[in-house]
């Protein structure tokens, strides 16, 4: 039963692995990938947003989040981007319940993922000189900086900034954020009026 169940597990984890690695290289094929440059050999170009964050490994939810939410080919596409990246930490910060229902809901899923990405591709200086950024989601991201940290909606940090990839960059955050309720916004315009 064990060996079932251990064997069931392995091939889960390929499967997810090559699905990612399937929508990001837009290949269906299994043929082996090209070897890999090595010492001596020119630089590699940079990969998309996709296969950087897969290749980083600390962000197998986040890719996992991105085929669940038929995300990848967007951030495959030509961009740029700036993506905030949770890692998978970030994500063990929320309620396991609330992981497996938003899996179980791609467009509330897109809505969250959607909201840690801004058409562009905007580096730390940038990110930092900056009040807030509009999202691909549409609405924007509150951005503070305090004592040296840059801080997304006053509850995500950015660790790691200005990782390249060849469709924009990516800046690695500790917390999950999520856009306000939908009904705020409505009830501000409606405020306007």
């Amino acid at each position: 039963m064990f060996a079932k169940f251990a064997i069931a597990a392995t091939v889960l984890a390929a499967t997810t692995a090559f699905a990612i690695d399937a929508q990001s290289t837009g290949k269906t094929d299994s043929k082996p990938a090209a070897p890999a440059a090595t010492a001596g050999t020119a630089a590699k170009a940079p990969a998309t947003i996709v296969k950087t964050a897969q290749e980083a490994g600390q962000f197998k939810i986040l890719c996992e989040l991105l085929v669940a939410a038929n995300l990848v080919d967007t951030l495959n596409s030509a961009g740029p981007f700036t993506v905030f990246a949770p890692t998978d930490a970030a994500f063990g910060k929320l309620p396991p319940e609330t992981l497996a229902s938003l899996k179980k809901d791609p467009k509330a899923l897109g809505e969250i993922l959607t909201y840690h990405v801004v058409a562009g591709s905007n580096g730390a200086a940038e990110v930092a000189k900056a009040k807030e950024l509009v999202t691909v989601q549409g609405q924007p991201i509150v951005i503070t900086v305090k004592e040296g940290k840059v801080m997304l909606n006053n509850g995500a940090t950015v660790t790691t900034t200005d990782i390249k990839a060849s469709n924009g960059v990516i800046h690695v955050i500790d917390t999950v954020i999520t856009p306000p309720a939908k009904k705020d916004a409505a009830s501000a315009t409606g405020a306007k009026n």
